[in-house]
């Protein structure tokens, strides 16, 4: 794959200021001088690495397609580790095509997605994990995710992981040692040494796997339904929060039929607000799927905005709706208080606690300040931020450190258990693997495959 020369469109589709070509491999500045005339007469093969240089991009013919800035950026000292050359053209959809169809003509191929960020990893400049940081920048909705992509980007990381791979590769070489040389008789002080150097990587692998649960926020945002029987006001909250007209309103029951979904920033938590359909006895088939994706919202959900009628009594529908979240993380919204307190408030702090009901007038935007603020305190005390460079924020890398983890507590008990010493190295090799494969250091293709499956083409 690497000896082929490759190319796509950098920059997004439609139509923009600036329309970027890029190529990468043997043959760029080969094709460059196919493409590209410069203004002012000069040899290519002397244009310095990482400098601007004006000119034409023109066809086989030598008619001129557009006005373009061209950058070489020479192997190593690249994104990709190869000879990489830019067209900066107009952000037009023809201008930029033509370019590219000349490129490829003059014997580059079509990148695949992600092949510029994979040649990057497997030319050894960057590492699996710093690979996938980058779609995290890429998509990151606030500035914290930003942050948190980009410490993974600079391989924070990927430090902490190689630092338990070489406490367990430490932990391997005493085994061997013990096993080769019997004579000394070093396998019970082997033993206990080793029990306290898997104490420390059990204790560092734990602390990555539990940072996933803020940074699943910081990358993915906090999951958050609103949910309540028919006409409490769910939608009304949806179009305050996001300070639009977002969801169909109206007095008829059953108005919203499927779920709405869109992002909020309060105070740098990224939430991702679901409105959702009236749980009620639904009238026909459309309000039946819309009350079963409610309740599927339900159970996929980081937190629960319940809104309830202040001005009601709790009525059999609101104890169902109870019922089905008395084990979330629950704001309860008393709404329509301009009308009134009728509601039992006592009970329902009995349920959520006095701090997640919140008294409102979504009409009158009375409250409105106050439900941001516990959302914010709900989430870490409202100081959400990327306190450690190594907070992990993919899944993928999660799976890996738990499977890491049950391998570690294996080998202790084994120890513990008086387990032959050489039987342990098998669990603590498992554990070395699993942490190898979020760096890349032991990953099986079809996983690098999945994962640069994702990039889009010009990245």
């Amino acid at each position: 794959m690497l000896d082929r020369t490759i190319a796509a469109i950098a920059t997004a589709p439609g139509e923009a200021g600036i329309g970027i070509v890029r190529i990468s491999g043997e043959k760029s500045t080969e094709i460059l001088k196919k493409v590209f005339k410069p203004k002012r007469v000069m040899d290519i093969d002397d244009i310095p690495s990482r400098t601007v240089v004006y000119g034409h991009a023109v066809d086989s013919k030598g008619a001129i397609i557009d006005e373009v800035l061209v950058i070489i950026m020479r192997k190593p000292y690249s994104y990709t580790t190869e000879d990489i050359v830019e067209l900066h053209c107009h952000g037009g959809i023809v201008p930029i095509r033509r370019i590219m169809e000349e490129v490829l003509r003059n014997g580059a191929d079509i990148a695949e997605p992600g092949e510029f960020t994979k040649r990057a990893f497997l030319n050894g400049r960057i590492d699996l994990a710093q690979a996938e940081a980058v779609i995290d920048v890429i998509t990151a909705k606030t500035e914290t995710g930003l942050n948190a992509a980009l410490n993974q980007l600079e391989g924070e990381l990927s430090k902490e992981i190689k630092k338990i791979m070489e406490k367990l590769l430490s932990m391997l070489a005493h085994i061997e040692a013990s096993i080769d040389f019997p004579e000394h008789d070093v396998e019970e002080i082997t033993a206990a040494n080793i029990k306290n150097m898997l104490l420390e990587a059990k204790a560092s692998v734990l602390e990555l796997a539990e940072s996933f649960d803020e940074g699943k926020i910081v990358r993915d945002g906090l999951s958050t339904a609103i949910i309540g029987r028919p006409n409490v006001g769910k939608s009304s909250l949806l179009n305050v929060l996001l300070k639009e007209n977002r969801a169909i309103v109206t007095e008829i029951p059953g108005t919203t039929r499927d779920i709405i979904e869109e992002y909020l920033n309060i105070g740098g938590v990224l939430v991702r607000l679901i409105d959702t359909a009236g749980i009620r006895e639904p009238e026909d088939i459309v309000e039946r799927i819309g009350v079963e994706r409610t309740k599927g919202a339900i159970s996929n959900s980081d937190l629960i905005i319940l809104v309830l009628d202040a001005s009601d009594e709790l009525r059999q529908e609101d104890n169902e709706i109870i019922d089905l979240i008395i084990d979330k993380k629950v704001i309860a919204v008393l709404n329509k208080t301009d009308l009134g307190l009728v509601i039992d408030e006592e009970y329902l702090k009995g349920l959520f606690g006095e701090d997640n009901i919140i008294r409102m007038s979504v009409k009158n935007r009375i409250g409105i300040d106050k439900l941001e603020e516990r959302i914010k305190g709900l989430v870490y005390h409202g100081k959400l931020s990327v306190s450690k460079n190594s907070m992990v924020t993919n899944i993928r890398h999660k799976n890996l450190l738990d499977r890491a983890l049950e391998n570690i507590k294996r080998a202790i008990l084994s120890i513990e258990e008086n387990i032959p010493i050489d039987l342990i190295s098998v669990d603590i090799r498992e554990a070395w693997n699993s942490l190898g494969a979020i760096t890349g250091d032991t990953v099986e293709e079809d996983i690098v495959k999945e994962i640069f499956s994702k990039f889009c083409i010009g990245k």
